[in-house]
């Protein structure tokens, strides 16, 4: 029996994966290169490589701006792929930068790229050649100001690495996406959240003696219509105000797109022993220095493996000396000597 699931791979963008032999499951698209082809904006004339990572341009409502695609076979052999234009998202978990899968449709950016007749079906592409596609992004005449982003990936059309365990057969696509950042000019407002900040703490058995290690999980949330790059800080304290934990600004090295939520973790390598904690997480934006956000979690340190034993050596203590008191036998008290003064007769 054919068992069919989808899961999310979550390698730089969403991948939907049958667990049935499905010959149109999507791979991962990550970003440039696979070290098969690559998907990138075309070269000037005359060169070979792109002078731009990624596609970026602008537009006011109702504009049409024009560029070209190119999809690159570094491969030994010809290969054929589905182009597509989609919608970028950041991986709930994580927070990396996702590319729609083939089968989603786009409801954003994704809509309003128009690919040039060179990817209408499928695009064949031979060994070590290229193929250039013009496209359009015509912009809505309700766009929001803002940052808009998608990109456009090459899904090859051939399955790779299927095997089979236990009658279950695995058929994955692999794909390759360039990034597009579009902004239609107007009122940018940054906005970024921290919610959902909790610790989960690992108590040792003998307290002191090892650490007491924990990981700190929180949410991001871009509230704002400009894509963020995040920094975040951690620090606690205990009673009294004591600083336990400093943890300096970090560069999360993320993209936060407008409108999305990413759960982060961080590892807090020895948490206080015996404590009551407040653990402040804050974020902030290094392109945008008045943007911070800040949200707490509270917890009671106790080392209750070593608590727990010692209620329960206690306890049996306690139990041992009431069963050694009920068992002692019970003595008599002597008998009052007779103190009448004694007579004559």
């Amino acid at each position: 029996m054919r068992i069919r699931t989808r899961l999310l791979l979550l390698l730089g963008v969403l991948l939907p994966l049958a667990t049935g032999l499905v010959p149109g499951a999507a791979a991962p698209a990550t970003a440039a290169d696979n070290g098969s082809w690559g998907v990138f904006p075309t070269p000037p004339a005359g060169a070979s490589m792109p002078d731009r990572a990624y596609f970026f341009h602008q537009g006011a409502a109702g504009a049409t701006v024009t560029d070209s695609v190119t999809v690159r076979n570094g491969s030994d052999r010809e290969l054929t792929f589905r182009v597509y234009a989609t919608d970028a998202v950041n991986t709930p978990v994580g927070g990396a930068f996702a590319l729609l899968p083939v089968e989603t449709a786009p409801g954003g950016l994704g809509r309003w790229v128009r690919l040039g007749p060179e990817a209408s079906g499928t695009v064949t592409v031979p060994a070590g050649g290229r193929e250039d596609i013009p496209f359009t992004v015509t912009v809505p005449e309700d766009a929001t100001p803002g940052d808009h982003v998608g990109g456009i990936v090459a899904l090859g059309t051939a399955t790779e690495g299927t095997e089979g365990d236990r009658k279950v057969k695995v058929g994955v696509r692999r794909s390759v996406g360039a990034r597009l950042y579009f902004r239609v000019p107007g009122p940018l407002t940054p906005g970024l959240g921290v919610e959902d900040v909790r610790v989960d703490r690992r108590a040792p058995l003998l307290p002191w003696l090892d650490d007491a290690p924990a990981t700190v999980t929180y949410t991001l949330v871009n509230r704002g219509n400009v894509v963020i790059d995040p920094t975040v800080s951690l620090r606690a304290r205990g009673l009294f105000g004591r600083e336990v934990w400093d943890r300096p600004r970090k560069d999360l090295k993320l993209a936060l797109l407008p409108g999305q939520r990413v759960e982060l973790k961080e590892t807090w390598p020895d948490t206080p022993q015996l404590d009551r904690v407040t653990l402040t997480v804050t974020a902030g934006s290094a392109e945008h220095p008045d943007l911070t956000s800040s949200s707490d979690a509270r917890f009671t340190a106790v080392p209750w493996p070593a608590a727990g034993a010692l209620l329960l050596l206690t306890g049996a203590a306690l139990a041992a000396w009431t069963l050694r008191r009920r068992r002692a036998p019970a003595t008599t008290p002597p008998a009052a000597a007779d103190r009448t003064p004694a007579t004559t007769p």
